[in-house]
């Protein structure tokens, strides 16, 4: 695999000439490039996304669905209401505050730090919930198995 190598010596303004393996141009100083792309450079980190940035992508904005702040372990908001700015990545929100998936307060509060570049989604809880809404209660099924045996 060739690389490719470029260099320029003894600048001189007054001369722009081209000899042999050397190339003279007038303001340049000394260049020499051998791999463009350094190979040893860290790869870039992504950036984290602050609350309606992760927000945006859910339906209705988010709302009624679960997020937290990536450091805090078994605490999550449910999103119940979102102000917008206009360029859609700032603004405000309020939510109901969860612990271990259980509601701590019944009404919701202002959420604090939704601009700090540490949200998260959190699927396991808006799945369990809905799951629980969506299957009947074992009463329901069990009074509709007698009324469908008489």
């Amino acid at each position: 695999m060739q690389k490719a190598f470029f260099e320029v010596l003894e600048v001189n303004p007054k001369h722009k000439e081209v000899g042999g393996d050397k190339l003279k141009l007038g303001g340049l100083g000394r260049v020499t490039a051998e791999n463009p792309k350094n190979e040893t450079s860290k790869p870039k980190r992504r950036k984290k996304k602050n609350l309606f940035e992760v927000a945006q992508f859910l339906p209705n904005w988010g709302i009624g669905y679960h997020m937290a702040k990536s450091h805090w372990a078994n605490v999550s908001y449910e999103i119940t209401k979102i102000n917008l700015y206009k360029d859609g990545r700032h603004g405000k929100a309020w939510g109901i505050a969860h612990k271990d998936g259980l509601p701590i307060a019944d009404a919701p509060k202002k959420i604090s730090g939704v601009h700090k570049r540490c949200w998260k989604y959190i699927p396991s809880l808006a799945i369990s919930i809905e799951g629980k809404e969506s299957s009947p209660k074992p009463t329901e099924t069990a009074a509709k198995t007698e009324v469908q045996a008489a």
